[in-house]
């Protein structure tokens, strides 16, 4: 007599209030134009840096690869200036740089990744070239970027959201992923990332490290001590609530209403500032991959 079978459970998808922040107001255009990927170029973006990598940190391939890394040059615990100039470098080459500029930062890239790669017997089997960690770090940036986007202007239309998303490609195209690997629109992108996110399971490891990145650690203590508060509280307001969970991250309805409460008056006061010292931060990372460039230097 055979065991009766025993049941199966899937788990229920997971949807957008769970892995998206809420962007409570909506889209107020400073132009008629459609917005672009390239309007979102802020120095307002960098406030969720550090959530970003927590995100990207939580997929498991992509959080062992970076805790265990031999690539102590571009560590971020180690070199955080660094690493931040490399990552802010990467986002303004995709965004601005030439096909050339691109194809050197990804050159660049490589000879770093060549060295990320899990030991033979590893909890977690990962390697930097693999397209779908690194298709799911594009996706993180992009997140990224149309959250602080929309913080910044509000909630878009589908048809706003639709021509914001068409030139993001280039997020991930500039590293491994083909094109036809990112999703082709917004639509297919939300679908992409709910299931995606149910792969971010953070375990004690990964955990770790993202508390030292999250409490500043990787910073001198004075920094910290001035900085740190507000950072913090930024990160975590920058977390969507199944990332919150997984870190274990507590975050009240009054926190949540504090952080739209900032970015409201954020948002406002960055109308009467220049678009050109808004983006001067990424044209800056540009122009210094340029000069690289001329110079002969090292890239990262």
């Amino acid at each position: 007599m055979t065991a009766a079978a025993q049941p199966s459970f899937e788990p229920d998808p997971l949807t957008c209030e769970q892995t998206r922040i809420p962007i409570p107001a909506i889209h107020r255009s400073a132009t008629k134009r459609p917005p672009r990927l390239t309007d979102a170029m802020d120095f307002w973006q960098f406030a969720g840096a550090a959530a970003n990598v927590a995100m990207q940190m939580a997929r498991p391939g992509v959080g062992h690869g970076v805790a265990d890394s031999r690539v102590e040059s571009g560590a971020l615990m180690v070199h955080p200036w660094k690493r931040l100039r490399t990552t802010a470098s990467y986002l303004a080459v995709a965004l601005l740089g030439t096909t050339e500029e691109k194809e050197a930062f990804r050159e660049a890239v490589n000879v770093a990744h060549r060295q990320v790669r899990s030991e033979p017997g590893a909890p977690v089997k990962y390697n930097a070239f693999d397209r779908n960690l690194q298709l799911w770090v594009a996706a993180c940036l992009y997140i990224g970027f149309e959250d602080s986007y929309q913080l910044l202007h509000g909630r878009m239309s589908p048809e706003q959201a639709e021509d914001f998303y068409s030139t993001s490609a280039t997020l991930g195209t500039t590293l491994q992923v083909p094109e036809e690997m990112w999703p082709c629109t917004r639509a297919d992108f939300d679908l992409y990332w709910n299931e995606a996110v149910r792969l971010a399971v953070v375990d004690d490891k990964v955990r770790a490290y993202v508390d030292d990145l999250l409490h500043l650690r990787m910073i001198n203590f004075p920094m910290r001590l001035v900085f740190g508060g507000l950072l913090q509280f930024l990160t975590a307001g920058f977390l969507a609530p199944h990332f919150r969970e997984q870190m274990g991250v507590t975050w009240t309805a009054t926190d949540q209403r504090r952080f739209e409460n900032l970015f409201l008056f954020v948002g406002f006061v960055n109308r009467f500032i220049p678009r050109f010292l808004r983006n001067a931060p990424t044209r800056n990372m540009m122009r210094d991959v340029q000069r690289r460039l001329r110079k002969q230097k090292a890239l990262i």
